[in-house]
């Protein structure tokens, strides 16, 4: 009995593994370095994987326990994809154009956002009845941190951890943005005007990557996975989605990566959302802030 559970377990993880690896940023990264721009067909391909792996969920008993993986993975890139086609509508584009000066499309962009993340957050409200299931509350904000490393010490609270990984991590995004970027004074005074926005941009960003690819992944990964493998999954996938995105590249896939692992385990060993919010919405205000800098340096406000 105790081999049937330990093969059925490796089942488990190594499904999970496999599904999240082929849907996630990965195969679009390969297409696109390789043959150019992905079209809609790997989207249409990964939603039939989705499907087929949800109904194959029905029959085959080590698929069971990913059911809701499955299909909250189809839910959200549908309603994604939904958002990109309400996005291309001449409406949204007179409302947000793409030339608008920074303040203006950024909030186009994180409007969409937090459309997706709120309709998921019907959907997860559907799925698990209760909040705290999908770890939609502020959680125990002083639980103890297990170590991790030489990084974290065993049994350091999360209400100090919390600040102190804010700092480190915006801190180290900041000398990042600034070797990159190296923005003269004069750049940074014309951008100040633009913090109050920034400060908002990040806030509904974080909401929408937490809620999106965190908390909505974590419901259903931790109570059959456990902590390491969902911890893990979750900071891959979003990992690898940041291979684009700023910063960009491999170090931007790194960095992503370490950023979910440690937003990914707030939220496990708090049991909520408030900790993985708050680290992220800071070291999105550093980015967003040399994103409006950057809008300025190239003619833009």
């Amino acid at each position: 009995m105790h081999n049937q559970t330990t093969e059925k377990n490796l089942s488990v993880k190594l499904i999970a593994w496999a599904v999240t690896i082929l849907v996630s940023s990965l195969p679009n990264i390969v297409w696109q370095e390789f043959f150019g721009t992905p079209s809609i067909w790997l989207l249409w391909s990964k939603l039939i994987f989705l499907g087929s792996m949800f109904l194959l969920s029905l029959f085959w008993k080590p698929a069971r326990a990913l059911r809701n993986y499955f299909l909250i993975f189809f839910i959200l890139f549908s309603i994604e994809e939904i958002a990109i086609l309400v996005g291309d509508t001449t409406y949204w584009k007179n409302w947000f154009p793409a030339h608008a000066l920074f303040i203006r499309s950024m909030f186009g962009i994180q409007i969409r956002r937090v459309g997706v993340a709120l309709i998921m957050t019907a959907v997860l409200f559907f799925i698990y009845k209760i909040p705290s299931r999908f770890f939609l509350s502020p959680g125990m904000l002083d639980s103890k941190a297990s170590k991790e490393f030489f990084i974290i010490d065993e049994g350091t609270p999360w209400n100090r951890l919390g600040w102190i990984l804010s700092i480190l991590i915006t801190s180290g995004t900041l000398a990042f943005l600034l070797l990159a970027g190296r923005p003269s004074l004069s750049q940074l005074s014309k951008a100040l005007p633009l913090l109050p926005f920034v400060i908002i941009l990040a806030a509904m960003n974080a909401f929408s990557e937490e809620l999106n690819y965190r908390a909505a992944f974590l419901a259903p990964l931790f109570p059959n996975l456990g902590k390491t493998h969902s911890i893990l999954l979750t900071a891959t996938f979003f990992g690898l989605a940041h291979f684009y995105g700023v910063p960009y590249g491999v170090v931007g896939v790194i960095m992503s990566f370490v950023l979910g692992y440690l937003l990914s385990k707030s939220m496990i060993e708090t049991r909520g959302f408030f900790w993985a919010w708050f680290i992220h919405f800071w070291q999105d205000v550093a980015i967003f802030s040399f994103m409006a800098i950057g809008s300025i340096i190239a003619g833009g406000g």
